[in-house]
């Protein structure tokens, strides 16, 4: 058929202004340090961070997804825009007051400030599947854009698209994505607002098919548990994202960051209706009799629905601003997850975990380098994965599973979570959902849940939701049992506390640790070391913090507690410092 010119044109114009944006926010940064990438420096206010928020969502798997599962499935079971859009308000309500008070600069901070850093590094395996799949089906729903605008090779339109969506992340950080995610919205917009009449009124539209309920579709009484497990996935799943908080943290106040939340909400249910709306245009169209397209479009087609429905049935200078828009827009959406990863991973694993010596400057280009990794990663898992819809789904599944249940653990019960609760919890999270099966990728069931579909061989029950609150409670019992047992002598810690998760149970080494709780030279009790020891939290045994000790220092060094992920110990004068 030939490269499409118009479509090629609007898609050159929109990106080339998406690089600009990036670009001209980049200049906004006050300097090149750590947190002004990650957060730009805190400074985001109400009108950026809502629309930025949004768009955190409502990028290409969110607009072109919701147009497929119309098509294939009908409304009842378009569950993203609802289940992403509730998510925001939940996680505006459970967790942002509490993380920014804490003043944390990633979600995986909490994690290792409570149970040091390899084993707290292990969350960063889940909520890196889940961004890498978000990113993936954002990647997915361009290079389905593409080929059927410019006829080119899937691989090469996602490739492309990764390399493009990285190359303005790297310069700018946190400031460039935020600037993008308001460009993306309004492009968005946009190109839907102006494409959904003349889509509505093509003359191979029928207005009579659209009106029937068929496109509403129904959930049968053995998809019901399915379905309720699907729209708790997406609610509470949504929620532990290090791009959502990377925005709610960046915010200036924390009545703010709720506002935004609660906007944002509201944002994104508005944002779903003109994919909704495309969806049920392309199952109303007699594609059969439409120019250029000449046959019935099969459920096989679904995946492409919205692109196709803006080159075929609106006219050209509209499918100029509808398809170069939302390819832009989709593109510009990919920057979120690429540098929420890049940010765990530089702080929580390369820097707290391996290098903690490393310079500002170090941990920038380590940042950098990781962004092109992840974008090239998030690429060939959408060359791998075919439905977009399946992707955004998917995206959610470990970090429903094993990320919440620690995450409202870390931040509502602090006190009595322990290390071996944790790593309880994310072992029975992980091998419930293992031993539930996948069918789309291959992963056969063990378990066979009750109604069990032996013909179809998927789950009827709401084994994922089964398995989260299963993680919850052996986190519980696990982190009680623990304590009890090293707490009341019943085990020894010196012989048994192998993961060092109760320092102050240690006979041993208790007499050796209580001496330096005394300041011999000033003749006070070093009451913030020994809130450090006895695992208090960072905020609060920070408060009084003494300097210059090297006693002191080179204890906390020792110590595996809650401080150990906050000192460095120069090779001349041991120092502590907190991030």
């Amino acid at each position: 058929m030939g490269v499409y010119l118009v479509g090629l044109a609007g898609i050159l114009v929109f990106y080339l202004l998406v690089l600009v944006v990036g670009i001209w926010a980049s200049t906004k940064q006050k300097n090149h340090g750590e947190e002004e990438l990650m957060l730009a420096g805190r400074s985001l206010g109400l009108v950026v961070g809502v629309l930025t928020l949004i768009a955190t969502w409502v990028g290409g798997g969110y607009i072109n997804g919701t147009a497929e599962v119309i098509f294939s499935r009908g409304l009842v079971w378009c569950q993203v825009p609802i289940g992403y859009s509730l998510s925001l308000i939940f996680g505006g309500l459970l967790f942002v007051k509490p993380m920014r008070e804490a003043n944390y600069v990633t979600m995986l901070d909490p994690f290792q400030l409570k149970y040091g850093n390899r084993v707290g590094g292990l969350l960063f395996l889940p909520a890196l599947c889940g961004d890498l799949f978000w990113c993936a089906a954002v990647l997915s729903s361009l290079g389905t854009s593409l080929m059927v605008i410019l006829e080119l090779d899937m691989t090469i339109s996602i490739m492309t698209s990764a390399t493009f969506a990285a190359a303005y992340t790297v310069v700018g950080g946190m400031y460039s994505v935020s600037y993008t995610d308001v460009l993306q919205l309004g492009c968005i917009t946009l190109g839907l607002v102006v494409s959904a009449p003349f889509a509505y009124y093509h003359q191979h539209v029928s207005h009579e098919a659209m009106v029937h309920s068929s496109w509403l579709g129904n959930v049968e009484t053995k998809d019901i548990g399915v379905w309720a497990d699907g729209l708790l996935l997406l609610i509470f799943g949504g929620i532990p994202w290090q791009g959502y908080f990377q925005r709610v943290l960046a915010i200036r106040t924390t009545k703010m960051a709720q506002q935004t939340a609660l906007w944002a909400m509201v944002g994104c249910l508005l944002m779903g209706i003109p994919a909704l709306l495309f969806g049920v245009i392309a199952r109303g169209t007699d594609w059969s009799h439409v120019d250029g397209f000449d046959r019935n479009m099969t459920l096989n087609d679904s995946n492409v629905v919205l692109p196709r429905v803006l080159r075929h049935l609106t006219p050209q200078w509209v499918s100029f601003f509808g398809l170069g828009s939302v390819s832009a827009a989709v593109m510009s959406s990919a920057d979120s997850s690429i540098l929420a990863s890049a940010a765990m991973f530089t702080r929580n694993i390369y820097k707290w975990t391996f290098r903690p010596s490393a310079s500002e400057k170090e941990v920038v280009w380590v940042m950098r380098i990781t962004t092109i990794v992840i974008s090239y990663l998030s690429a060939a898992i959408a060359i791998s994965v075919g439905s977009i819809y399946y992707l955004s789904y998917l995206c959610s599944d470990l970090v429903y599973v094993i990320l919440f249940p620690q995450l409202l653990l870390i931040v509502h019960w602090s006190r009595g979570v322990t290390t071996y609760g944790c790593i309880a919890s994310y072992i029975v999270g992980l091998t419930l959902r293992v031993l539930g099966g996948e069918k789309d990728i291959g992963l056969e069931p063990v378990i066979n849940y009750p109604y069990f579909n032996s013909e179809t061989n998927t789950q009827g029950f709401p084994f994922r939701t089964f398995a989260m609150l299963c993680a919850i409670m052996a986190h519980v019992i696990v982190s009680c049992a623990s304590r009890w047992l090293f707490e009341s002598g019943t085990l020894s810690a010196d012989r048994w506390d192998l993961l060092m998760a109760f320092p102050e149970c240690h006979l041993t080494r208790t007499d050796h640790r209580e001496h330096r709780y005394k300041d011999p030279n000033k003749g006070r009790t070093n009451k913030a070391l020994h809130d450090a020891v006895v695992g208090k939290r960072l905020s609060q045994a920070s408060e009084g913090l003494l300097s210059g000790n090297d006693d002191d220092s080179l204890l906390m060094k020792r110590d595996r507690s809650e401080l150990t992920n906050q000192a460095s110990v120069s090779s001349e004068t041991p120092s502590v410092s907190k991030f």
